[in-house]
């Protein structure tokens, strides 16, 4: 049977297209900003909420007392008590459980890894590129003007990370969290949606 493969991603990797390419590929469901709506839905904020919370880290004091040595996953709280940023990560971490009690699909940041580290059938996956290259990819893209594009890339990194780190008490880019790191700079992505797919298929023979 197929895993379900979480991938998380440097800013301009390209993270978002080898998870649709491998999903299409593995005909699999993909979830990714699709995921921002059915959270929204199911817990009744608006998708506005939820767009400007997405992989951030709060703002909020308890987040200040926290990223010294305390996470997210090591504290408790009363769910009325949380910060706005704190119930919409529990929300969206019930929908990824789901998503994956469902059978093999692909999901796209979110702490997938994390949320899912007790899941048997789980790949997980960590994208990343040279700075130059993902500047290139944004820019291509049209994601951002050209001379504000190297600290744009830094910034959305920073802020994946320190959502990362908050919510889970490990390192982002750690390696020891993935079972398969891939430089899309070095392999290319038709290369890169082959390992995975390889990855994937041999993971359970």
């Amino acid at each position: 049977m197929l895993p379900v493969i979480t991938i998380a991603r440097q800013y301009g990797s390209g993270g978002h297209e080898l998870g649709e390419k491998v999903a299409e590929a593995l005909q699999i469901p993909y979830y990714d900003k699709a995921l921002i709506a059915m959270a929204a839905k199911e817990s009744g904020f608006s998708e506005e909420v939820f767009a400007h919370a997405d992989e951030r880290a709060t703002n909020s004091l308890l987040y200040s007392m926290v990223m010294g040595n305390y996470g997210f996953a090591h504290r408790v709280s009363g769910v009325g008590d949380m910060p706005l940023n704190d119930k919409l990560f529990l929300v969206q971490s019930e929908i990824i459980k789901n998503a994956a009690n469902k059978g093999p699909c692909v999901i796209v940041g979110r702490c997938a890894d994390y949320i899912l580290r007790e899941f048997p059938n789980v790949l997980s996956i960590f994208v990343r590129g040279d700075k130059a290259a993902r500047v290139e990819r944004i820019v291509s893209k049209e994601l951002c003007d050209r001379k504000k594009a190297p600290d744009f890339v830094q910034k959305k990194d920073k802020q994946r990370g320190n959502y990362y780190n908050f919510y889970t008490n490990r390192r982002w880019e750690d390696v020891n969290n993935y079972n398969l790191v891939i430089d899309t700079t070095r392999f290319g992505m038709q290369r890169a949606v082959d390992l995975v797919i390889d990855a994937a298929q041999k993971l359970d023979k």
